[in-house]
């Protein structure tokens, strides 16, 4: 979504080819750190006037550098204290089951992050729960009754030690 509420085209798709400029570098940064930045101070902070910094913003969107605009919460301040890393492998790595499993993963408001692995499991998963109940209900009511899931190796996160949301996307 846009900063004027519009969707963009860049929604999950890779980047139109543009070569980015240390001006458009340093907008992308400042709306990674705050999102909720006004375009004028925006533009102040990045040393451009209003108008042309709300013209790249909104090349930036259009180009897919910016997917959209979120806010990011406290999961323990929501009672999600628990995080889960979850590898597994499925029977056959056939198309089908691939997006069969994709599928029920794509469905459950716990898994945060996804991804199709090399190594040893097919799958690595970010899963986040309020408890180690919770996580019981999820393997047993859902995950181990995915078609063709083959194993499921799980392990707990102690403590976050670091975390980031800006990529580093340098000058």
């Amino acid at each position: 979504m846009t900063r004027t509420g519009k969707t963009g085209a860049g929604t999950g798709a890779t980047p139109a080819r543009r070569t980015l400029d240390a001006i458009d570098r340093r907008i992308l940064d400042a709306l990674q750190q705050d999102a909720r930045l006004s375009n004028v101070d925006l533009a102040a902070k990045v040393g451009l006037s209003a108008s042309p910094c709300l013209r790249r913003v909104a090349e930036l969107e259009q180009a897919g550098f910016i997917q959209r605009y979120v806010a990011l919460l406290d999961p323990a301040a929501l009672g999600l204290g628990v995080s889960v890393f979850v590898q597994v492998s499925l029977e056959k790595q056939a198309v089908q089951g691939l997006g069969v499993f994709e599928e029920h993963v794509l469905a459950r408001p716990e898994v945060m992050e996804c991804y199709l692995m090399t190594g040893d499991a097919d799958y690595l998963l970010r899963v986040v729960v309020p408890d180690v109940a919770a996580f019981e209900r999820f393997l047993l009511d859902h995950l181990t009754r995915i078609p063709g899931v083959a194993s499921i190796k799980s392990s707990f996160a102690l403590k976050q030690v670091k975390y980031r949301t800006a990529l580093p996307i340098g000058e």
